[in-house]
């Protein structure tokens, strides 16, 4: 189980976290920390590879949301409206937390959870950086 990041600069520098492992408690508490640790220094916007992650557990989903969280930060009421509302018409995307080529698995546990209704999934990195 790894983490490493790099990167990339689209029209905003995009840090990238290339996941390697199951996404089991062990993973995503590490995920969390230099999530909040990146988050912390500066960085704006997260993409999440996980072509090298077979499973993600409850605790992986949990790491997203907690990141989902974060970035939001503290939109206000009015905020907080916008992205309800969007959510619940299926309109909103996070603008600030993006996956890359998730398993097969991976794929099945975002969607049986509903993450893939707010976070845009995408196969191609470069296509990732330009979309942020």
């Amino acid at each position: 189980m790894e983490i490493t990041t790099t990167q990339e600069q689209g029209r905003v520098p995009v840090t990238v976290f290339h996941l390697k492992g199951e996404l089991d408690a062990v993973l995503a508490q590490q995920l969390r920390q230099q999530g909040r640790d990146a988050i912390t220094a500066g960085a704006q916007y997260l993409l999440l590879d996980l072509a090298e992650v077979p499973y993600v557990a409850s605790a992986g989903l949990r790491a997203f949301q907690e990141l989902f969280t974060v970035l939001r930060g503290d939109s206000g009421e009015q905020g907080d409206k916008v992205v309800y509302e969007g959510l619940r018409d299926g309109t909103y995307k996070s603008p600030n937390l993006k996956l890359l080529s998730p398993t097969r698995h991976a794929l099945e546990a975002l969607s049986t959870a509903g993450f893939d209704m707010f976070l845009e999934i995408h196969r191609d990195l470069r296509d990732a950086v330009a979309s942020f």
